[in-house]
């Protein structure tokens, strides 16, 4: 995932306006950052699962079993859903992409990519050492 937000950051242009539909920069910018998000949801899913919380229905869902499990605090379970709409347009639309908005989202980073915030609660819920009493 950080590998994929540095090619972002390395790509991103200063100007929003300097993404321009279909060129090498669009395209390298885009497809990291999607990569970058396809990666906190694909944790997101197999961790309900290896936890026991089930096959999550959407990847909102995902997020949200998380939190209720106590595995990642609500407030950031909210947060990471949110990249999943922009998830959604780069697979399916992506001719219809704002890319001011994309800009926007690559410049203040999608609140999924923060370092620790998934990878962390849940190491610790997987470890089985963090689960013996006494």
């Amino acid at each position: 995932m950080l590998r994929h937000l540095g090619r972002v950051a390395e790509h991103l242009p200063e100007e929003p306006g300097a993404l321009q539909p279909m060129t090498a920069t669009t395209d390298t910018v885009v497809l990291h950052l999607w990569q970058a998000v396809q990666i906190v949801i694909d944790l997101a899913v197999s961790s309900c699962v290896h936890l026991g919380l089930g096959s999550p229905t959407t990847y909102a869902d995902a997020f949200r079993r998380l939190a209720q499990a106590g595995t990642v605090p609500e407030d950031l379970a909210v947060r990471l859903g949110r990249p999943v709409g922009f998830r959604n347009l780069v697979v399916h639309g992506y001719g219809r992409l704002d890319l001011r908005r994309v800009h926007r989202i690559a410049r203040e980073g999608p609140p999924t990519c923060e370092r620790s915030s998934l990878r962390s609660p849940i190491r610790s819920r997987a470890d089985p050492r963090s689960r013996r009493s006494g």
